[in-house]
């Protein structure tokens, strides 16, 4: 079973993962766009406007494949992937998302979690471009 979860570094610790993924600095944040911002990683558009920031593809391709590969090399049976962004509403949880799709369309077991998803909107000056 491979858990994927989703966080916002602005709501405290990352859970703990074998892989953490931290996606703050590297790609768009949906956040800064007026019509994306109150939207979460679930909705199509902040999920399309994700996919197609450079990188965003590879991140989630990468994440998957390698718990995947680590689990029939070693013979884990559980391995937790965390993606991590600002709030946990929009980057992250689009990358977990795509990870998950990509595991679950292999025939790989897989759960996904959102921690933060729920959380209020944090204050402009704590998100990056």
């Amino acid at each position: 079973m491979i858990r994927i979860i989703s966080f916002g570094y602005g709501h405290g610790e990352p859970p703990v993962a074998e892989f953490t993924y931290d996606v703050r600095g590297s790609l768009r944040n949906p956040f800064h766009d007026p019509a994306l911002k109150d939207l979460t990683g679930l909705d199509q558009p902040v999920y399309e406007h994700l996919l197609a920031t450079p990188g965003a593809e590879l991140w989630a391709f990468n994440a998957a494949t390698s718990a995947a590969a680590i689990m029939q090399v070693t013979g884990a049976t559980d391995f937790t992937i965390a993606f991590g962004c600002v709030g946990g509403r929009h980057r992250s949880v689009g990358l977990a998302r795509r990870a998950y799709e990509l595991l679950t369309m292999t025939g790989q077991e897989a759960v996904i979690e959102h921690r933060d998803i729920d959380r209020p909107l944090l204050p402009p000056g704590m998100h990056s471009r």
